[in-house]
């Protein structure tokens, strides 16, 4: 998609949550995909925590990085299908103030040309809460390859043409 280089880039603090029950710092390989890729993208790592599955603790995590300033943006990594563990999901749908389908419809539409009908057992989600953006990718270094390489690195750019998701930051408390 068209880059408008007269804009000025706007970096994004970005908070990253790897949802894992065996995953720890040293061997999360799709959260250091993504923290590479935030970087690499020019903006900013704001925070990176793992959790296990655990729904509580994820919406727990979730709002203390949704109020805080220095948080413009969430990005978690697993928990998006469909066994009986995966609830990152419904810890999104707990925080939400408004769903954003698009981006779960995207991804998937992404991902099949990749993996095939295997895509439809991933419930990647994004939601606005409280002002913050929060997208929700599989485990998956390929998937999080798809979501941001995919949509998140063009939406997360100020630049982009003919819209973004940071352009509309300043309005989406607004009633």
């Amino acid at each position: 998609m068209p880059i408008d280089a007269a804009l000025p880039f706007l970096p994004v603090r970005i908070a990253v949550l790897t949802v894992s029950d065996t995953r720890g710092l040293a061997d999360d390989r799709s959260g250091d995909t993504l923290v590479a890729r935030i970087a690499d993208s020019g903006h900013v790592l704001a925070d990176r925590v793992i959790l296990r599955d655990d729904v509580d603790a994820i919406a727990a995590q979730l709002d203390r990085w949704i109020d805080d300033p220095a948080v413009d943006c969430i990005v978690t990594t697993g928990g998006t299908g469909v066994t009986g563990r995966d609830v990152t999901p419904e810890a999104v749908e707990r925080v939400a103030d408004k769903m954003i389908p698009g981006f779960g419809e995207l991804f998937r539409w992404l991902s099949y040309a990749k993996i095939g009908t295997s895509t439809v057992q991933s419930r990647a989600c994004a939601c606005v809460a409280r002002g913050t953006y929060v997208f929700a990718l599989p485990g998956s270094t390929g998937a999080v390859k798809d979501g941001w390489d995919g949509i998140l690195k063009d939406q997360l750019d100020s630049r982009h043409r003919p819209c973004n998701f940071v352009e509309l930051m300043p309005r989406l408390t607004e009633r």
